[in-house]
């Protein structure tokens, strides 16, 4: 790896971010949504839905890239009406990919 590379690589910050979604969000699409947009934008994690009516998601990446996709959170997909968001932030772990878990 040349040193131009090494330089770009310590520029890129990247965050972890973990995050409980509340109000109408299963049975609307939100956790396919949020995999196709996180998937789109080049983040990692997953999002899974919570016996208790939330969405449960980790993304990992660019700071500016995560920051987008919790913008995209607060409005979800058409049909969903999202509350409240509790975010976590924490050491990321270097995942790859991006999930749907059950």
């Amino acid at each position: 790896m040349g040193d131009h590379q090494k330089q770009v690589q310590k520029q890129i910050r990247l965050i972890r971010v973990h995050l409980f979604i509340s109000g109408n969000v299963q049975g609307v699409g939100y956790r396919f949504s949020t995999a196709s947009m996180a998937k789109k934008l080049g983040l990692a994690g997953w999002v899974r839905n919570l016996l208790d009516g939330r969405v449960e998601a980790t993304f990992e990446g660019a700071k500016e890239t995560v920051e987008k996709m919790l913008s995209w959170c607060y409005q979800g997909p058409d049909y969903a009406i999202v509350k409240d968001i509790t975010i976590a932030h924490e050491q990321p772990l270097g995942l790859k990919g991006f999930e749907i878990k059950y």
